[in-house]
């Protein structure tokens, strides 16, 4: 079995105790591929480029970063290059056996360029043109078993290739969701919350499992802006392969242990059993 963890990138995501825990679980004899975000680092160096980070909503309700061609500059600079190195470091220093790519490398990360992304401005939708995004189709799940096998921990960075040879942007959280999904694997998402909460503004009505569609109905109606886009992943990684999801809180002691001894929000296969896809 294969453990796919996603370090969220917004500041308030500490990826220290999911290093130890990935070196712990290497150590004893786990296969982990990391997945990583980088929303923070983009937009700190959009700033010093003298430039505004621009996000945009879907009709869907679905939160994102709309990727111009010079947030495509910054977004790969600071992606690939900053965290993705900083990150295979870290683990590096803590005894793990890291090999850092991005989605490029290996042709690890595929599908079609999007040219336009459907938004809601001002209450209207509109679409806007110019987007350097993507949606992944194709993972080469053979690089990282080769990679698995031979004992490296991969860290898997965006941007991924799109089909006219032109890398662009992707969701981490999607990406993990397809890496997930093409390994078979358990997907971890750390984020900066414990999970999807019922009231989000109420830290006590966290929803621990999606084991039934109704299930998934309910964490779907109470998921609201970035969440709404990792339950979103979390129905395509299991949809894709995915043995299950959790999405849990980076900064709990032991955060990835904690996630597969029953912290954060759970989903299952079952939960879309009605929908057809399994």
């Amino acid at each position: 079995m294969v453990i796919v963890v996603k370090i969220g990138g917004a500041r308030a995501v500490k990826p220290e105790g999911a290093l130890a825990d990935i070196a712990h679980l290497t150590a004893n004899g786990e296969r982990v591929v990391v997945v990583h975000g980088g929303s923070t680092a983009v937009d700190e160096l959009l700033a010093d480029l003298g430039a505004e980070p621009e996000y945009v909503t879907t009709p869907g309700g679905v939160t994102g970063r709309f990727t111009d061609e010079e947030t495509m500059e910054a977004f790969t600079m600071a992606m690939a290059g900053r965290v993705n190195t900083d990150l295979t470091a870290a683990l590096r220093n803590e005894g793990v056996n890291a090999l850092g790519l991005s989605g490029v490398d290996g042709g690890l990360l595929t599908g079609p360029r999007k040219s336009a992304v459907r938004v809601i401005e001002d209450g209207k939708k509109k679409i806007k043109r110019g987007d350097h995004s993507g949606k992944i189709e194709s993972v080469n799940a053979d690089l990282l078993e080769t990679l698995l096998e031979s004992g490296y921990t991969p860290v898997v960075s965006v941007p991924m290739l799109a089909d006219d040879g032109v890398p662009v942007n992707a969701d981490a959280d999607r990406s993990a969701a397809a890496v997930a999904g093409a390994l078979g694997a358990s997907l971890v998402v750390l984020t900066d919350v414990a999970g999807v909460y019922e009231d989000p503004d109420d830290p006590e009505t966290l929803i621990e499992s999606a084991e039934t569609p109704s299930d998934l109905e309910r964490v779907e109606a109470a998921a609201e802006g970035f969440m709404t886009k990792k339950v979103m992943a979390a129905k395509e990684a299991l949809s894709s392969g995915a043995s299950e999801v959790i999405v849990s809180d980076a900064n709990l002691n032991d955060p990835i242990l904690a996630a597969l001894d029953g912290h954060g929000t759970r989903f299952s296969p079952g939960a879309l059993e009605a929908e057809g896809e399994q």
